[in-house]
C-alpha cells in the first residue's frame, strides 16, 4: 500500500517536474514491496523498511546506472553501492530510481543533457536549485518522504531553499562522501539529508552517518529517538547575523529582510541576535575557494576528461573548471590552503562569543528554469557561473554543520532559506535550533 501510494504521486508529478530519473518499472517496485510483506523478518526493524528511495545520481548504486548527469557516463552501470547507499539499503529501503543532478554536480541549477531539467516544486517554470534539485523536488512534492543529497557549494542548501523544505550539511567525516584529494582537509564536499521537517531530517542523517556514538539517535523507530533529542532550551543562545558580509555580497532585494524575520522566530524562543561579521578578506576567501574547487575537480576527473573526445562532450562550465584546475600551480594551491586555515581559525575565535552564525541561504530567488545561471544580481554582473552562490562558501570552507531553514513565499516564487551554522561537530545543536524553528513555523505543506 505504501509503494502504491508513492508510485501514484510519482505518476502524477514526475513527468512535469522531472525529479526522478532512471526509474525501474512500477511492477518491479511493487514486487520488492510484496516480498517484504511476505517476509516480515526481512530487514526487520529497518527505519526505511519498504520506503522508496532514489539516491542522487552522483555516487554508485548497485543495479543502476550512475551517469553523473553526463553523456560521458550515460551508459555506466554500477555493480556496487556507495557506503551511504549501503547504509540506506540496510534499513530496508526499496531503490526505485535516481534523483536528477546537474552534470558532475556542478552549478546550483539541476539540468543536464542526459535527462533534462528538474523544475521547481511550487513554480515549475522556475529553477529547482541544485545540485540536489531532483531530491529536493521529490521530497517537496511527496514523491519521496526523505532523500539523500550532497553539498560542496550549497547543493543541499540551495534546492531546499528554492523548494521550501529543510536541508542539512553535516560536519565533514560523519558521512562518507566519496573520494577527495587528501591535500585538502577537511573535505569541501559532504553528503547529507533533505526532508520536510527536522525529525525526518535527523532520522535520515542518522542513517547516513550510521548512528555514531557522538549523536544521541538510535536505530529504533520511536519518538524518543528522533524527537526528544531535538528538544533544547535556546535561552541566551547567541546568533551572529552576518548579513551581506559588510556589503561584500550582492543579494536580491527582500531576501535579507525575510531572513531577519525568520531570526525573530528564534529570538522569541530565547536566542540573542546580534549583527556581527568576522573580520576577514572575503575576496581572498573567494579566490581560495575557487582555486581549491577547480583543483579538486581536475584531480577527480583528469583520467576521464583528459581525453579530447570526452572533454568536448561536457558543458562549458565543467570545461572551465577542468582547464582551470589543470593550470593551478603548487604555489597557488599552497596559498589557497593557507587562506583556508586562516578562515577556520577566524571562525573558531568567533565561536568563542557566539553559538551560531547566520546567513541567507541564497543570493537570488528561484530564476527561470530555462536559464543556466543568473548572469546578474541587480546591475552587478556575475563573473563566473557560480559567483551567485558565493554566500554558501563560508560554511563549506570551514566545514561547519549547517541547516537551511525555509523562509520566504515559495508560492510567489520568492522561496529562499536561512543558513544556521554551528562549530565543527555541533551537528546536534544545529538540528536542535532547526527543530525549534520547525515547531514554531510548522511543517512544509504543499
Amino acid at each position: 500500500e505504501v509503494m502504491h501510494a508513492f508510485l501514484d504521486i510519482i505518476g502524477t508529478h514526475n513527468k512535469t517536474y522531472n525529479a526522478l530519473v532512471n526509474c525501474i518499472p512500477a511492477q518491479e517496485s511493487l514486487k520488492q514491496a510484496k516480498l517484504l510483506d511476505q517476509n516480515p523478518n526481512l530487514f526487520k526493524g529497518g527505519l526505511l523498511r519498504g520506503i522508496p528511495q532514489a539516491p542522487k545520481d552522483l555516487f554508485p548504486l548497485k543495479g543502476f546506472k550512475t551517469t553523473m548527469g553526463s553523456v560521458v557516463f550515460e551508459n555506466k552501470q554500477t555493480n556496487q553501492d556507495a557506503v551511504i547507499f549501503s547504509r540506506i539499503r540496510r534499513q530496508g529501503a526499496i531503490f526505485i530510481g535516481r534523483s536528477n543532478s546537474p552534470e558532475f554536480g556542478l552549478g546550483c541549477h539541476t539540468y543536464n543533457s542526459v535527462f533534462g531539467t528538474t523544475h521547481n516544486a511550487i513554480r515549475p517554470e522556475l529553477s529547482a536549485g541544485g545540485s540536489s534539485g531532483g531530491a529536493a523536488v521529490a521530497v517537496a512534492l511527496g514523491m519521496l518522504p526523505v532523500a539523500d543529497g550532497t553539498d560542496m557549494m550549497g547543493s543541499l542548501r540551495t534546492p531546499a531553499a528554492f523548494n521550501g523544505i529543510y536541508g542539512f550539511r553535516p560536519t565533514p567525516g560523519l558521512i562518507p562522501s566519496g573520494a577527495q584529494n587528501k591535500m585538502v582537509k577537511p573535505p569541501l564536499s559532504v553528503a547529507g539529508p533533505i526532508a520536510r521537517n527536522v525529525p525526518d531530517l535527523a532520522l535520515m542523517f542518522a542513517i547516513m552517518a550510521d548512528f555514531p556514538q557522538s549523536l544521541p539517535f538510535k536505530p529504533l523507530p520511536t519518538e524518543s529517538n528522533f524527537v526528544d533529542p531535538l528538544k533544547a532550551d535556546l535561552k541566551n543562545k547567541r546568533i551572529a547575523w552576518m548579513g551581506t558580509l559588510n556589503e561584500h555580497l550582492q543579494i536580491e532585494p527582500g531576501i535579507s529582510d525575510q531572513c531577519i524575520q525568520a531570526l525573530e522566530v528564534l529570538k522569541q524562543s530565547g536566542c540573542v541576535i546580534e549583527e556581527h561579521v568576522p573580520e576577514f578578506d572575503y575576496h581572498s576567501l573567494w579566490s581560495s575557494w575557487t582555486t581549491l574547487r577547480s583543483f579538486l575537480f581536475y584531480k577527480a576527473y583528469f583520467e576521464v576528461l583528459g581525453h579530447r573526445e570526452n572533454f568536448s562532450l561536457i558543458k562549458p562550465e565543467a570545461q572551465w573548471e577542468f582547464k582551470r584546475g589543470a593550470n593551478i600551480s603548487n604555489t597557488q594551491l599552497k596559498s589557497a590552503l593557507q587562506i583556508h586555515s586562516k578562515w577556520v581559525c577566524t571562525l573558531n575565535k568567533t565561536f568563542k562569543n557566539f553559538n551560531y552564525l547566520a546567513l541567507p541561504a541564497t543570493q537570488v530567488y528561484p530564476f527561470a528554469a530555462s536559464q543556466h545561471w543568473p548572469k546578474h544580481i541587480g546591475v552587478t554582473p556575475m563573473d563566473t557561473y557560480h559567483r551567485w552562490m558565493e554566500i554558501v562558501v563560508p560554511a563549506s570552507m570551514a566545514g561547519l554543520p549547517t541547516i537551511c531553514l525555509p523562509v520566504g513565499n515559495t508560492n510567489l516564487g520568492k522561496g529562499t532559506g536561512l543558513q544556521i551554522m554551528g562549530p565543527s561537530n555541533s551537528d546536534l545543536a544545529v538540528l536542535q535550533l532547526g527543530y525549534t524553528y520547525n515547531q514554531k513555523t510548522g511543517d512544509y505543506k504543499q
